[in-house]
């Protein structure tokens, strides 16, 4: 009976897999690297998309290039017979308050929402920035294209929209364009705290800011690797979260580095042509990007983007020096390449989308003992597990076992001091969530 059992469930998981790898090979071959590169250019022919360049024109500035995004996204809702929300979400900035604005205005962000059927509360959300800049940040008038830098990301957050919204998934996934994120990542801290108003319950945010280049400064030509950036623990944390982590570990292992391994874990799975670089730090050294207001507010957050920069096509006025071409410009671009990286996110939010919630507790014991107890809240609907176990010093989670009809277990011969732990929760359609790493000590 105990074989034909386990046969059952080999066959069952097999089936479910099998059936999400086809779903998720189909989003990817359905992007489209000729949308993307009309995106792109589109978005460029607004002459600068500066923060606060002119709202008015029909044709050049922010203002149009704010409209034009949130026709794109309706226009896509009209093909998906009404699924997403479009609107706009702004906050007004003022010149006294901050050291790049340059007059008083309103950031302003569009958003497109794709509710969900069962968890509608429940948010993944995929960014791109909206803005441009030349040179000097506070110039709003001087040609400004931001080929790369960023309308690569917002073109391929359109292209994901168009994609996904073929599909429906249990949670909501938010498209977005964020404005001023070159003055002060202000359209994230908006979007931030408007999710904390409406009391969003964020599973991650996937920032995508320059996804279109592969010839890095450094002389290096790449269309395969990208790096995900991620904060090792959330910087909201409490003071005694602090302390136990000095007793217990887990430096690494904070809700966003957990996302950082499942987008690095989907990827290796469903494009394994592809190199994600898991990046330990928020951000490229001292610099910033539209993920880290989320994780302000404890929210996971992750910055996707190419492995190899070209620092003479960012944040530089159009010109040519000592034989050298500055700019950010179209002719940059590799458009297979945004495309990769936009399939790249595609399968995280349908995953994500598509797995139910991950344990909100996860209880640890076994103390000078020769196994490892583990007990954790159950999740609704939910029969099936994964414990996940690694070495302290791997970057990923190597060693796993499914375990039904329970939320209470414990490893034989396995050592808590030599590992580190974790689990997830599974659906009946073999949909995995992000792994949760051990808050709580365990009871008997």
């Amino acid at each position: 009976m105990k074989t034909i059992l386990s046969i059952l469930l080999i066959t069952f998981f097999t089936t479910a897999f099998s059936q999400n790898h086809q779903q998720l090979y189909d989003i990817t071959e359905n992007i489209s690297s000729n949308r993307i590169k009309k995106d792109i250019k589109t978005l460029t022919e607004f002459g600068t998309r500066n923060t606060f360049s002119d709202t008015l024109s029909n044709t050049r500035g922010i203002g149009a290039a704010r409209r034009w995004i949130k026709h794109e996204f309706e226009t896509i809702s009209t093909n998906c017979n009404n699924c997403l929300s479009v609107f706009y979400q702004k906050d007004f900035v003022k010149k006294e308050n901050h050291k790049r604005v340059p007059h008083d205005a309103w950031i302003v962000n569009v958003i497109a929402i794709q509710k969900g059927t069962k968890y509608p509360n429940r948010y993944v959300i995929m960014s791109g920035d909206i803005d441009s800049r030349a040179s000097d940040t506070m110039d709003f008038t001087t040609d400004a294209p931001g080929a790369n830098d960023n309308a690569s990301g917002m073109a391929g957050t359109i292209e994901a929209a168009r994609v996904l919204s073929q599909y429906k998934f249990e949670s909501s996934i938010v498209y977005v364009g964020l404005s001023g994120e070159e003055q002060g990542l202000f359209g994230g801290k908006g979007l931030a705290n408007y999710a904390k108003l409406n009391n969003w319950d964020v599973i991650g945010v996937l920032n995508n800011d320059m996804i279109g280049n592969i010839k890095g400064v450094d002389g290096v030509i790449d269309n395969r690797a990208f790096r995900i950036f991620s904060e090792p623990v959330p910087a909201n944390e409490s003071e005694s979260k602090r302390k136990a982590r000095r007793f217990y570990g887990g430096e690494v292992d904070g809700n966003s580095r957990q996302l950082a391994r499942y987008i690095y874990k989907n990827v290796k799975t469903y494009m394994p042509e592809m190199n994600p670089k898991m990046i330990y730090r928020l951000d490229r050294f001292g610099r910033g990007g539209h993920h880290r207001p989320f994780n302000d507010l404890g929210f996971a957050g992750v910055r996707i983007m190419e492995a190899h920069e070209n620092y003479t096509q960012q944040h530089q006025d159009i010109r040519v020096e000592n034989g050298i071409s500055y700019g950010d410009t179209f002719d940059h671009v590799n458009f297979g390449y945004v495309k990769k990286l936009t399939a790249v996110n595609a399968i995280n939010l349908a995953c994500l989308a598509s797995a139910p919630p991950a344990p909100t507790t996860v209880s640890i014991g076994g103390i000078v003992e020769p196994s490892v107890k583990l007990k954790w809240s159950a999740v609704p609907n939910v029969k099936s597990y994964k414990i996940y176990w690694r070495d302290t010093t791997s970057p990923t989670w190597d060693q796993s076992r499914i375990v039904e009809n329970t939320t209470q277990f414990t490893l034989q011969g396995i050592v808590i001091d030599n590992y580190f732990f974790g689990v997830s929760a599974i659906n009946d359609k073999g949909f995995e969530s992000i792994v949760t790493f051990p808050n709580n000590i365990f009871k008997d």
